[in-house]
């Protein structure tokens, strides 16, 4: 996937001077996620499908503390 011109900021990523930021980048078949203080580091890329049971796996996992 070659996302180089197309990583954002998340609009959740945090106030301030964006310490705390994730970038996204999509395409029509995958979603993938990068912490802008390394985006030379690892990169998380899913396919589209799979995306939103990620999120909704994060954010149970953020409510329940596992």
């Amino acid at each position: 996937m070659t996302t180089s011109d197309n990583w954002r900021k998340s609009s959740h990523s945090g106030s301030g001077d964006g310490n705390a930021c994730v970038e996204i980048a999509t395409s029509p078949a995958h979603i993938s996620l990068r912490d802008s203080k390394t985006p030379t580091t690892a990169t998380l890329t899913f396919p589209i499908s799979a995306f939103a049971p990620f999120l909704v796996a994060l954010k149970d996992s953020r409510r329940t503390g596992s």
